[in-house]
């Protein structure tokens, strides 16, 4: 068992600020050379990419469907072993979803501060928070954090009615300035924003500035996992995965699996010209096709090597947006129609308003797989399903899975730690 100090940072609902405190909290920090190791609650791949430019260090997902308690658990373990400070954003309000933010700060036991958006309200941020902690008694709330307040003076008011055992932690003003810019599916990706470094050191001077006195990380005891190194089932396997603006949805734990597996990984960047490396597999994951049509239809080199690889008959795993890079056609929400790959016959229209959104559990022919959809185009293919997703908490997305060759490919954002063995069978050939 290890103990290592641990925030556990939730809110009332979404657009509370949860990221840009998370991240604010991780680069105060780590620029005072501390290793801050942060996770992001839920499957999400854009929160995380600002937090890792945030703490310098990899973000992973914690998810009690997606990886289950045991990994989840290992991930915790691991990095309080390494690490002076462990963050954890939470996803949506603090109760919200099944499992819950709530859910998973309970089975650790992480202490839990509410960022609480108080730029339309005074005395009701007290009861507003003190309802939140007394909600679920079994969770441990250390404070609350008020975000966005339009002074000094407002900050202290909204703190004034607060229960002792609920302190303010901290009042953060309004500063639009500050905010990050956003397109369909989230934040805009870490790696297109120039400028995110200072906003992020903006950030990290306005915690400290609006931090009250007094206030200190609680040490949290992690226990380890017992669970064994998967075999190297797939040692001697070169697998290519393209990564890239265009295809950067890529949880860090997925790579880390590959690689005790025994792979060796060749990334490259479809956008920068570059085509599919010599490969045994390779791996599409999804992204924003759509935003790079063009870029993409000019390597022409990529398109050629995907079509020699899967008349090779090497396995080829292509996700949500790496799907979309394969149909015969993508037209992007401005109406424009692109000629993408044609590997997988079908079309796909990107619209204005979400198309699908839920966990997901999908039978693979190697076992069952976990994880998530997301996204706002629709498809139209002749290809039938070869399995067909449910979603745990009963909502309507189900997606299907796709076969064609040795090619494989569905809107289903998989997490392979769900499941090793299917992952080693599929990319093994």
């Amino acid at each position: 068992m290890t103990s290592c100090p641990a925030l556990f940072i939730s809110a009332p609902s979404s657009g509370a600020g949860k990221t840009s405190i998370t991240a604010a909290i991780a680069r105060s920090h780590a620029r005072r050379g501390r290793h801050v190791r942060v996770f992001k609650t839920g499957p999400d791949f854009l929160d995380p990419s600002i937090l890792e430019r945030a703490s310098g260090r990899p973000v992973y997902q914690l998810d009690l469907f997606m990886g289950g308690f045991a990994h989840c658990q290992g991930l915790l373990a691991r990095a309080a072993a390494e690490a002076d400070l462990i963050l954890v954003e939470g996803v949506m309000g603090l109760f919200d979803g099944n499992p819950s933010s709530a859910d998973l700060a309970a089975a650790f036991g992480l202490p839990v501060v509410c960022v609480i958006d108080a730029s339309a309200m005074a005395q009701t941020f007290a009861a507003l928070a003190t309802g939140l902690a007394r909600y679920r008694p079994e969770l441990h709330h250390c404070g609350v954090i008020a975000n966005r307040v339009g002074s000094a003076a407002h900050g202290r008011m909204v703190g004034e009615g607060l229960p002792d055992d609920l302190p303010l932690i901290a009042a953060l003003p309004r500063e639009p300035r500050l905010i990050l810019p956003e397109r369909h599916l989230g934040l805009v990706q870490a790696l297109e924003q120039p400028g995110l470094d200072g906003q992020l050191d903006a950030w990290a001077d306005a915690w400290e500035a609006g931090l009250r006195p007094g206030f200190d990380f609680k040490p949290t005891r992690f226990e380890a996992s017992d669970a064994a190194a998967p075999a190297p089932l797939l040692a001697g396997r070169r697998i290519a995965i393209a990564r890239d603006a265009a295809f950067g949805f890529i949880y860090a734990a997925n790579v880390d699996l590959l690689r005790e597996l025994g792979a060796e990984l060749s990334f490259f960047s479809p956008l920068a010209g570059e085509a599919l490396p010599e490969c045994d597999a390779a791996w599409l994951p999804g992204g924003y096709p759509e935003l790079h049509a063009d870029g993409l239809a000019a390597n022409a080199g990529f398109f050629t090597g995907l079509h020699a690889h899967a008349a090779a008959g090497r396995p080829l795993l292509a996700e949500c947006g790496g799907m979309l890079a394969l149909l015969d056609t993508l037209t992007d929400a401005q109406g424009r129609r692109h000629a993408m790959a044609g590997l997988l016959p079908g079309r796909a229209h990107v619209q204005s308003r979400l198309a699908a959104l839920g966990l997901q559990a999908i039978a693979w022919p190697e076992g069952p797989l976990r994880g998530h959809s997301y996204h706002y185009s629709t498809l139209e293919t002749p290809l039938p399903p070869l399995a067909v997703a449910s979603n745990p908490n009963g909502g309507r997305t189900a997606e299907a899975l796709y076969q064609s060759g040795s090619v494989r490919a569905s809107y289903v954002h998989h997490y392979f730690p769900s499941n090793t063995e299917a992952i080693a069978a599929f990319f093994a050939g």
